[in-house]
């Protein structure tokens, strides 16, 4: 007998044991003493979708000079405040500054060109939709203290 025909003939066991074990496995779940139900919060805090919420109490760094990154691919940090700015389907407060037929008046950095492509790698003539939210992965800079203890050391190459 090869093993495609044994599988054929095993396989209603199998499924008839793994229903068993799940089986028996809820079973003795039910007669464990049910936990307390567990309370999740968003940031939110349960304002509803339509309402925004007042704005957090967040001291914004004054500007600095450009950080080092820390890894390769790292989104470079802002280092800037951005305390007021508007970034709206319809507005981008960054682009002010950023856009290339802007930077030489503003002295800003260029928009890199990737952010000009499509998901498919097709260039486009104004910035793609997906990285037209730029604090999506650009955040200002902070020379806070880590909150935690931790070990990070910058990439090798970084260095």
């Amino acid at each position: 007998m090869n093993f495609p025909t044994l599988l054929k003939r095993l396989a209603p066991v199998l499924l008839a044991l793994g229903l068993f074990a799940v089986g028996i496995d809820q079973a003795r779940a039910a007669d464990k003493p049910a936990a307390a139900p567990v309370k999740l919060e968003g940031l939110r805090n349960g304002t509803p979708l339509n309402q925004d919420n007042p704005p957090g109490n967040f001291r914004q760094e004054r500007d600095h000079p450009v950080s080092e990154r820390d890894f390769v691919q790292q989104p470079p940090l802002i280092p800037h405040t951005i305390s007021g700015y508007q970034i709206t389907k319809n507005f981008n407060k960054c682009l002010d500054c950023h856009a290339w037929q802007k930077t030489k008046e503003s002295g800003a950095t260029k928009i890199s060109v990737t952010h000009f492509k499509s998901r498919d790698g097709v260039e486009l003539d104004k910035v793609s939709p997906r990285r037209y939210f730029c604090t999506q992965c650009h955040v200002p800079q902070s020379d806070a203290k880590p909150l935690v203890p931790n070990t990070f050391e910058r990439a090798k190459g970084m260095q």
